[in-house]
């Protein structure tokens, strides 16, 4: 008899465990593609949630709005959270980023995204491994080197710095604490623009001999009057590290006008067109020149000899800041030829040469096809991204140094190993500036 209930028993275990098998295999199989891995129809393929790359996102304008939008098509990070000092932009990046979600077939997680007002709680959370810094140039440095100090790896806007003694602390703090750190010049990762500057490189328009960069003026010293401080706006938090200057919408405008602020036009917050498309261009002509760890040599403001801003780089290159028929775009000048790049144009003399394909045993430049790709792939592999935190800040210093030529309106010799100018007090002080004693850095 005992034996008997002992086999009923065995049996009632057995359906039991073969009816709950059965659940959780239709379980298995309902549960979301995304979850489990594997491809999409296109042959892209799903990364699992644990997967995903969990980002923070400081500074909730436009760009910022513009980047979201760029990391959610990737499908392969999270936003965790957000941090902005203007309600209104909040609340529009919260939506734009629930659109984004739908729009790529992700799951909205709108409610579970933390907001805050200050960045340093966003710094201090563990779910966090990366930041996108979307903030006005001014910041960049104060929250960039915090972030590195927290152990967070770095997307930063570009230009990368304020100026060259910000741009050398955010490296050095970055190569101190082993973060990778992406620079958002996104024309590296533009095709026309890699095969340009292997053109280049490869000598197919033969020695440079000079290269004309057309982008907007350098800044001026803000000039805006006051105006009514619109609600939700924490204005002091905005300045930051900046000494007061009055509230203009200019600086920040109301979500109701879909614009790139002007504050990049005020030698307080921004560089002017000389580091704003600057940023852009003249990496370009740094890119194409392999000078990613150096720079030019002498700097020579506007005067009777020399029309433009012009550099002078030690192999005797020559390159100005000057108009010419395109805008925001580089002109390269050799003994054999000329190449003319800027966004989705390129142009040669002779014109086959822009249709050469670069061969396997030619020089080739680091490739990604995907700035945001890129970054989180150098995230996963520690490896350095195509635009490094070095190369953003040779490119932002080249920029940096031009400006403060058209301010002291005198030839200036630089020294691109020591990052400072030969026997002129003056243009060195202008290297860097006071910043705030709450944000402070050490530069």
């Amino acid at each position: 008899m005992g034996d008997k209930k002992k086999e009923i028993e065995r049996e009632n275990s057995r359906r039991y465990f073969i009816k709950q098998s059965a659940a959780a295999l239709l379980g298995f199989v309902i549960v979301p593609r995304f979850v489990l891995g594997g491809s999409r129809p296109n042959g892209v393929k799903y990364i699992p949630p644990s997967d995903m790359i969990p980002l923070g996102f400081i500074g909730c304008g436009k760009q910022g709005r513009i980047l979201s939008n760029y990391f959610l098509s990737t499908n392969e990070i999270r936003i965790v959270a957000l941090s902005e000092v203007y309600k209104d932009k909040t609340e529009l990046m919260q939506k734009t980023i629930k659109a984004n979600q739908e729009k790529n077939k992700q799951p909205v997680n709108n409610n579970d995204i933390a907001v805050h007002t200050d960045f340093r709680e966003m710094l201090s959370r563990k779910d966090i491994d990366a930041v996108v810094i979307a903030t006005p140039d001014h910041w960049h440095a104060a929250v960039a080197v915090r972030a590195a100090e927290a152990g967070k790896d770095i997307y930063c806007e570009k230009p990368l710095s304020l100026t060259v003694k910000e741009g050398r602390a955010m490296v050095k703090a970055a190569r101190k604490h082993k973060r990778i750190f992406q620079t958002g010049s996104m024309q590296r990762s533009w095709p026309e623009f890699r095969h340009a500057v292997e053109i280049v490189r490869n000598g197919f328009i033969g020695e440079i001999k000079s290269i004309k960069v057309n982008v907007g003026p350098p800044p001026v010293a803000y000039n805006l009057p006051e105006q009514p401080l619109p609600e939700g706006l924490d204005w002091n938090k905005w300045l930051g590290p900046n000494e007061f200057k009055p509230f203009n919408s200019e600086l920040a405008p109301p979500i109701s006008k879909d614009v790139y602020p002007n504050w990049r036009s005020y030698k307080e917050f921004g560089g002017g067109g000389v580091t704003d498309w600057g940023a852009h261009m003249f990496d370009i002509a740094q890119w194409a020149l392999d000078m990613d760890n150096s720079g030019p040599t002498e700097i020579f403001a506007p005067d009777a000899e020399h029309p433009f801003l012009t550099y002078n780089y030690k192999n005797n290159i020559i390159m100005t800041h000057e108009k010419w028929e395109w805008s925001n775009a580089v002109l390269f000048k050799g003994t054999e030829g000329e190449l003319r790049i800027a966004r989705g144009k390129l142009e040669t003399t002779p014109a086959s040469v822009k249709d050469i394909v670069i061969g396997d045993k030619q020089k080739h430049v680091h490739k990604s096809e995907n700035h945001y790709k890129d970054f989180l792939n150098a995230m996963r592999t520690r490896t350095k991204p195509v635009c490094d935190v070095e190369t953003g800040h040779r490119t932002a210093s080249v920029c940096n140094i031009g400006n403060i030529a058209y301010q002291v309106k005198r030839p200036l010799t630089w020294n691109p190993k020591k990052e400072k100018f030969k026997n002129d007090a003056e243009a060195n002080a202008l290297l860097g500036r006071p910043m705030l004693n709450e944000w402070a850095i050490k530069i």
